[in-house]
């Protein structure tokens, strides 16, 4: 096919949608079935007038294919272990017993039943429950769900594409199961995994697919020859099965590097290729392959991760560099818009300015509409949207918002000097320990308790003017009453104030910095049920006035013991917040410290004698490819030193972590100098603890006993066995006694229970420990 009739052939699609509703109906919908307010039968109806709503708005928006799959109660790499039964035995009887109830109890775990482990999906806020796998996993095919989503979509006359978790890469996402010996590898499985697939994919095919997608984004990462040849084994025989629908195989987050020309000699019919990160690599290494000669290319030129308009003429440009490596170049965006929120239009309170950079997953599919109707119509089919186009990008390059010269003057002048303390650890711990006092094995909680209905309700009072500010600030002071006397009750050493005031750890601090726009609708798919609400990092970054100082130094006031200051950090800042795309991230994160360093000076200086800077996502913004990592690895340890560095030998610096793979990271954990470090252990069986260890961690550490992603109370056995597990690695006069996260998603009952067992099971083990006379 030539450039011209490839460029008229040219459709529009997307990989997927949000799935929680405008409202987040599905969030209620599944909660109220946990709580058993809702019957199954509801909650499946609710799912599908969801799912028809995307569907019908996708294609009344211009879309040619609808995906359909990507659709899930909890989420789809959890779809995809149910789709190829890949159910650990632990949960084994209550799937086979109700299968709804099995799947939520792999995705929360039960009363008796750990939850499978949780992790951030590559490098997005998105999480996913990691597959358990073993030399003795029987794969088998379970593609009812796939089936009746592409049903239900059929039988609206859509064109519909079923999307899939992509063998290779689910298998590279899974990890041994518990008790499985060392050196087994999940990816030794795909030869037993294979047949399934094809399986589900003929049944798709029976069912009307036309086309399936097989997703494949852990080829965008570092891949040795052995996980490249085994993409090329199941794409050769996944691409020869007889009784299939046509496959594209999609990839993105980065560039496909020495996996684009295995997919590209794959007998499979295309390839769906992320064109706005590394969008040069990607293009230089499909042009050096040989294109895709008689073979579909899925462009995805629109940015599926980011809220900024594109840029048309942009775009246009680069698939006009792809006609002709292909024999039909379709336009999306370049991944999933799972990870935007719904529409921007529903945005009532950012100014009309600033609201034109803007596009969610609504604008992006009109975005990509624009884009293939420009492709095989010209640019003159779509004049008036190319011009408009330009006068939003000129309005946000030209904005006041976007450069303030006294932020970018004090970023220019940071030292060395301002990123170091001024006293090595040792010399830090001792005035520590001589200032707080605590005992070996100290017991915290790593910042948030309960957000209550009647917090989240006066909350919502305020804003709508039922109540007064002054109203509204004696509840939040009768909230850190109650939770400071209970952890005082429960022996707890170093105490929170719980947080009451804060709707969220980024967007509470965000709503109090210039330079960030905060939404009332933007709500995005965090894991399972929880949203949150990224706020936007628009223009250059400054504090006005203290942000946190008036409620902790108020808790203070209530209490003898040391009660933690409650920071967010400066890269996890940036990672849960959209950021601006106009400036290095570097950039942005020594102002955003600069910020914090402020609060920090004046946190101390108002008595708070330990301080928390939260870092939970400097694993997740961690590069795909090992190439970028330690550029990005030394602005991002450099920002937090920035925002703690000031501070007195005696004022102990902590900082958290969680839901992450951190054996990447530790030499970066060494490097942030923070005095204690608390991170998830609960789930990984003390895992990182033993990491630490190997690495040689000199400070102190606290791995979470107490898994908060599920509603299970772990028992005082149960805790006291991981902390016995963790001193196996951590020595105690190191080890710190905490859960893995906060407690704002859990209810009062649990966190009690809970948190009485980690302080007896922390005693417990006090009480082996030589000398300890508790």
């Amino acid at each position: 096919m030539t450039a011209k009739s490839a460029a008229a052939a040219a459709r529009a699609t997307v990989y997927g949608y949000p799935r929680q509703g405008p409202d987040r109906e599905l969030k209620k919908a599944v909660e109220g079935y946990w709580k058993g307010r809702v019957s199954a039968e509801a909650l499946r109806r609710t799912a599908a007038g969801l799912r028809e709503a995307n569907w019908r708005r996708l294609a009344d928006a211009g879309l040619h294919e609808v995906p359909t799959g990507d659709f899930s109660y909890y989420d789809h790499v959890l779809d995809t272990s149910v789709m190829v039964g890949a159910v650990p035995e632990r949960h084994r009887a209550a799937v086979e017993a109700d299968a709804l109830d099995g799947y939520f109890a792999m995705a929360r775990g039960t009363r008796d039943v750990a939850p499978l482990e949780m992790t951030k999906w590559f490098d997005t806020n998105y999480h996913y429950l990691v597959p358990e796998l073993g030399p003795e996993t029987v794969f088998s095919a379970d593609s009812a769900k796939q089936r009746a989503e592409l049903t239900e979509a059929l039988a609206l006359g859509l064109t519909a594409r079923p999307v899939l978790v992509g063998p290779v890469t689910y298998l590279l996402l899974a990890k041994p199961a518990p008790g499985v010996a060392d050196g087994f590898r999940p990816l030794s499985l795909l030869e037993r995994l294979l047949p399934v697939y094809a399986e589900v994919l003929a049944d798709l095919r029976a069912a009307g697919a036309e086309w399936v997608q097989l997703d494949e984004p852990a080829l965008v990462q570092d891949r040795t020859p052995r996980e490249l040849e085994a993409a090329a084994r199941a794409y050769a025989e996944l691409g020869g099965l007889t009784d299939r629908p046509k496959l594209l195989v999609a990839s993105y987050f980065d560039r496909l590097g020495d996996a684009l020309p295995v997919l590209a000699k794959a007998p499979v019919d295309g390839l769906a290729v992320d064109f706005t990160e590394a969008a040069a690599a990607n293009l230089d290494a499909l042009a050096a392959a040989g294109g895709l000669p008689g073979k579909r290319l899925v462009a995805g030129v629109v940015n599926g991760r980011n809220i900024w308009i594109n840029d048309l003429e942009k775009s246009l440009s680069r698939l006009g560099t792809l006609l002709g490596l292909a024999d039909r170049v379709d336009v999306a965006a370049s991944c999933s818009l799972l990870h935007v929120p719904l529409d921007a239009r529903a945005e009532r309170d950012i100014d009309p300015e600033v609201l034109r950079w803007l596009a969610f997953a609504r604008q992006k599919t009109d975005e990509v509409v624009t884009l293939a109707k420009g492709l095989a119509r010209g640019t003159g089919a779509i004049a008036g949207e190319l011009s408009a186009n330009r006068a939003d990008l000129a309005s946000r390059a030209s904005s006041s918002l976007t450069h303030d010269p006294a932020v970018r003057s004090r970023a220019a002048a940071v030292t060395a000097a301002d990123t170091r303390r001024a006293q090595p650890y040792a010399e830090r711990a001792a005035a520590q320990q001589e200032h707080l006092g605590l005992p070996l094995l100290p017991t915290t909680t790593i910042g948030s308790f309960p957000q209550t209905a009647e917090l989240r309700g006066a909350r919502a009072a305020l804003r709508a003017g039922r109540i007064d500010t002054a109203g509204y600030e004696e509840r939040i002071r009768t909230e850190i009453r109650d939770v400071l006397a209970f952890q005082e009750q429960a022996g707890i050493d170093v105490l929170v104030h719980g947080e009451p005031e804060r709707n969220d750890m980024v967007q509470y601090f965000a709503e109090q910095l210039t330079g960030y726009l905060a939404t009332q609708h933007g709500w995005v798919q965090s894991y399972g049920t929880r949203c949150v609400r990224p706020p936007i990092l628009a223009g250059d970054i400054s504090r006005a006035e203290p942000m946190t100082v008036r409620w902790t130094t108020y808790a203070q006031s209530l209490t003898e013991r040391p009660v933690k200051g409650m920071l967010t950090g400066p890269v996890t800042m940036l990672a849960w917040s959209f950021v601006r795309d106009d400036q290095p991230l570097g950039d942005t994160a020594r102002q955003v410290a600069l910020a914090l360093r402020d609060e920090v000076r004046d946190l101390e200086a108002a008595g708070t004698s330990v301080i928390q800077v939260d870092e939970p996502a400097l694993r997740e913004t961690l590069p795909l490819r090992a190439e970028g990592r330690d550029a990005y690895l030394a602005w991002a340890t450099e920002a937090f030193r920035l925002s703690t560095g000031g501070v007195r030998a005696a004022t102990q610096i902590h900082t958290h972590m969680c839901y992450a793979e951190f054996g990447d990271i530790v030499q970066a954990i060494d490097d942030l100098d923070a005095d204690v470090i608390s991170l998830e252990a609960a789930r990984s069986h003390m895992q990182v603890a033993h990491e630490l260890a190997a690495h040689g961690y000199p400070r102190g550490a606290g791995p979470g006993v107490y898994d908060i992603h599920s509603p299970r109370v772990p028992g005082v056995e149960e805790a006291t066995a991981l902390l016995r597990k963790g001193l196996e690695a951590i020595p105690a006069e190191r080890l710190w006694v905490n859960p893995d996260c906060g407690l704002k998603t859990r209810g009062w009952p649990e966190t009690r229970a809970s948190l009485e067992n980690l302080v007896a099971a922390a005693r417990t083990v006090r009480r082996e420990l030589p000398g300890d006379s508790a």
